[in-house]
């Protein structure tokens, strides 16, 4: 096989991979920016930045950008050829692959289209439309024996025809011949045209030049210019050769063919203009010209043979039609096949961005809402720590000072109560009796009136004081704290502390302060001996004489009459000694004196009989007689119950007394505790605010960061896009525009 020069087919090669290879860049792109839009619109962190438009438009994208990128990889030139039977259609197509891949000739009639491409293997095979099972053909006459003798062929049905590139060079870039039934033997040439013809990039009708154009020739290409916008359309005028045998006419006739041929381009399919229309006409031999590549391939000469005169004119005419057709359907391909493709994929390069833009400014717009939302927030936290800080010296101080008000109020009730507690002990009413069993019940029952009196008392005189106090301490606390909480906080802050009536706990345990309590309730004379010591000497001093005289006295030696002895007189006591004790000595040593010797008593007897006479004497004994028993018959169990009460109250008021400060020291602490309880319950309330002002944020500082990466990358994929534009300029600059 001849070799040739660089064939303009190339052209769309190149454009066919360099295509192909920007759309493969675009998809990628595409699919990266889909996911990160999905991410982004999936964010629960990032609402707003992208919408769910914007993610299913892209995802669309993609899917078609998948199904554009598989249909130009299946892209090839096409080139249909059309015309009345026998008029040499087969015999064209072999002429220009130099080899017989077509029958032709006499009985060789096609009668459905057959598509002629390339395959890289070594060996030629034919596939029937709707199956898959590849026949093997080795030659033509094989070929011609395969299609006759499959009974299924119908006219309109497509075969494929694999030849091998290397047998075939015009096969080796991407380009397909369809040769078609003759036009004038089927009625279905719309079917025709939407089944084959839609994506042809030239049509090439081969005239019988032994005739004039026949309707149903321009039917069928009418046809055609309604379906597609100005279709490229060649005319061979076949079997010109035959024109050689009238020499004479062939101007002429060549002339009319012509005329008519640029009147049907021009006039009526309209397009083509004059000038380019004749470049689309030409008056060929394909018989000749596959005869002589034939010959050239096997070595001979070329217009070796019986040829007709005029071979070589026809011959360059013929190479001159590749030419032209070439160009044509290399300029013509790449514009149809590619380039509404380029414009789409610009078209959705300018949506992506407009996409990325949206969602970066969006980014942006939400990262400065973030960060100036943030910095409230921060502001927001700093101040709440501040004024927490601030209020809490104040309460403490506060806290302070109503404990120790408290303190003092129940210190000052408590002392009151305790002056007034033969009040309270008077109004205890229960039987009494002087039995030890009776008096021990007497006593408890005593004591727990006694507890719930002072507790009762107190209660009256300081609840309402305390309370009043510390609901309004309480009130100070909450009005300080709750500018601090958050509105949906403060509006229920009084459900979440509560300020309940306090009730101050008054444990006076009067039953153990009182367990050590032992009545007297004894006759005693008030003119009896102990009486009167206890009267003029207290109940210590005469507890100490009466001690006294009941110890045991040791006998002592009779003295002489004429010597005193010094035991019989009376020691002096010391200078130093107290008037007090100066008289328990001297009743002391009185008693002892009298103790000793009735002959004491016997003069002391003596002189008073004489002093003041024994009626006086008589008199006071009676009347002394007569106290006593009046004093003896009126000591009943009554006179012994308010003895006792007596008794009971000196010494329980001087056990209370000791337990005032105790006490009032305790209801301070209650007080105190249930102030810092309520102030605990409220700092319990702004921690909780400060670790969700923490906690908001720590999450603007992530969605900041977020946002910051959407940014970068929707301005990167910006960029990329801006990259994929100038691809497809560079294309549309090398493949798309004419040059000039």
């Amino acid at each position: 096989m001849a070799d040739i020069n660089p064939s303009p087919l190339k052209h769309f090669v190149l454009a066919k991979k360099k295509i192909t290879t920007v759309f493969e860049e675009l998809l990628d792109y595409v699919t990266e920016g889909a996911n990160f839009v999905e991410e982004t619109y999936k964010n629960p962190e990032l609402e707003h930045i992208a919408t769910k438009d914007e993610l299913l438009e892209i995802q669309a994208y993609k899917n078609k950008l998948a199904i554009i990128g598989e249909v130009l990889a299946r892209r090839h030139m096409k080139v249909a050829f059309f015309g009345r039977t026998s008029s040499g259609k087969s015999s064209v197509i072999n002429a220009m692959l130099w080899d017989k891949v077509l029958p032709s000739g006499m009985g060789h009639t096609t009668n459905c289209f057959l598509s002629v491409e390339g395959t890289d293997g070594d060996k030629a095979y034919l596939m029937t439309e709707g199956s898959d099972e590849k026949k093997s053909v080795k030659t033509v006459n094989q070929l011609a024996h395969a299609l006759h003798m499959d009974k299924d062929l119908q006219a309109g049905c497509l075969v494929h025809v694999f030849w091998p590139k290397a047998k075939c060079a015009l096969l080796r870039d991407d380009l397909v011949l369809v040769d078609s039934p003759g036009t004038d033997v089927t009625t279905e040439l719309d079917s025709w045209i939407d089944k084959f013809c839609l994506d042809a990039d030239v049509f090439v009708l081969v005239a019988n030049s032994e005739s004039t154009l026949m309707n149903t020739e321009k039917q069928f290409f009418h046809k055609v210019n309604e379906k597609l916008s100005k279709p490229n359309i060649f005319i061979l005028n076949n079997r010109w050769d035959a024109s050689a045998s009238e020499p004479e006419y062939m101007e002429d006739v060549r002339k009319q063919h012509m005329e008519r041929c640029l009147r049907f381009l021009v006039d009526e399919l309209k397009v083509v203009d004059p000038a380019e229309a004749q470049n689309r006409i030409f008056f060929i031999s394909a018989k000749e010209a596959l005869s002589a590549r034939t010959h050239k391939a096997q070595g001979m000469p070329e217009g070796g043979g019986a040829l007709a005169e005029g071979f070589q004119t026809r011959f360059q005419e013929f190479q001159h039609f590749e030419k032209m057709f070439e160009e044509c359907i290399s300029q013509s391909a790449v514009k149809t096949k590619f380039e509404q493709h380029t414009i789409r994929a610009k078209q959705i390069l300018d949506t992506v961005k407009n996409i990325m833009d949206s969602i970066n400014v969006a980014a942006a717009n939400q990262r400065v809402h973030s960060m100036e939302e943030r910095e409230d927030q921060k502001d927001r936290l700093e101040f709440v720590r501040n004024q927490l800080n601030l209020l809490t010296e104040d309460i403490k101080r506060k806290i302070k000072e109503v404990t120790e008000e408290v303190e003092n109020k129940v210190s000052s009730a408590l002392t009151d109560e305790i002056c007034r507690l033969s009040v309270l002990v008077d109004e205890f009413s229960a039987d009494f009796h002087p039995s030890p069993h009776v008096l021990k019940v007497y006593k408890s029952e005593l004591n727990k009136h006694i507890e719930e009196g002072l507790g009762r008392n107190l209660a009256d005189r300081c609840f309402a004081e305390v309370n009043s106090s510390m609901y309004q301490s309480q009130q100070e606390m909450i009005e300080n704290l709750q500018p601090l909480l958050p509105p949906e906080v403060q509006n229920k802050i009084h459900l979440l502390v509560p300020c309940r009536k306090f009730d101050l706990s008054y444990d006076l345990n009067c039953h153990s302060l009182c367990s050590n309590f032992q009545e007297d309730i004894t006759f005693r004379f008030s003119l009896g001996w102990s009486a009167l010591v206890s009267r003029f000497l207290g109940p210590g001093a005469a507890h100490k004489v009466l001690m006294g005289m009941t110890e045991p006295t040791f006998a002592i030696p009779r003295s002489l009459a004429s010597t005193p002895s010094a035991s019989s007189v009376p020691a002096l006591p010391p200078e130093n000694a107290s008037q007090e004790e100066l008289m328990v000595s001297l009743v002391t040593s009185l008693a002892s004196l009298t103790s000793r010797t009735s002959m004491t008593v016997i003069i002391v007897g003596g002189l008073v009989w004489r002093t003041v006479g024994w009626k006086v004497i008589s008199l006071s004994l009676s009347m002394y007689g007569l106290l006593y028993l009046y004093e003896r018959l009126t000591w009943t169990t009554k006179a012994k119950e308010r003895a006792f009460k007596q008794q009971f109250v000196s010494y329980a008021t001087e056990k209370l007394q000791l337990i005032v400060s105790f006490t009032s020291a305790n209801c301070s602490h209650q007080v105190q505790q249930e102030m810092a309880t309520t102030f605990a319950r409220l700092c319990q309330q702004v921690d909780i605010t400060e670790r969700k002002l923490e906690e908001e944020i720590a999450r603007l500082s992530k969605g900041i960061t977020q946002l910051e990466t959407i940014q970068k990358n929707s301005k990167r994929l910006r960029q990329k896009a801006i990259h994929l534009e100038n691809e497809f300029d560079c294309f549309t600059k090398d493949f798309l525009q004419k040059k000039k």
